[in-house]
């Protein structure tokens, strides 16, 4: 019974790391943003939402691309305990 347990568990688990992982995605994907908007425009174009739901949406995918770029930014940071404390450049012969 135990064995049983621990495989569902362990199953569930996964599937559920799995899910997290795509949506962590999509909420980090500035295209997913994009095609969002686009779609929006598409939309009001054919009449079915007005200009100011667009507007709305617009607004809310910008502010959404603004996040996204500025999460992806920090963790680009290096931290600060870390510290450069030197280059080493190699230059290739041009003639070989």
């Amino acid at each position: 019974m135990f064995l049983l347990d621990s495989l569902l568990v362990g199953g569930l688990r996964f599937v559920l790391d799995k899910v997290a992982t795509i949506a962590d995605q999509e909420l980090n994907d500035p295209e997913r943003q994009r095609e969002r908007l686009l779609e929006a425009q598409m939309r009001l174009e054919t009449g079915e939402i007005d200009q100011a739901e667009f507007d709305t949406i617009e607004a809310d995918v910008f502010q959404q691309i603004r996040h996204i770029k500025a999460r992806t930014q920090s963790q680009d940071l290096p931290d600060e305990d870390l510290q450069i404390t030197g280059v080493e450049i190699t230059v290739a012969d041009e003639a070989e």
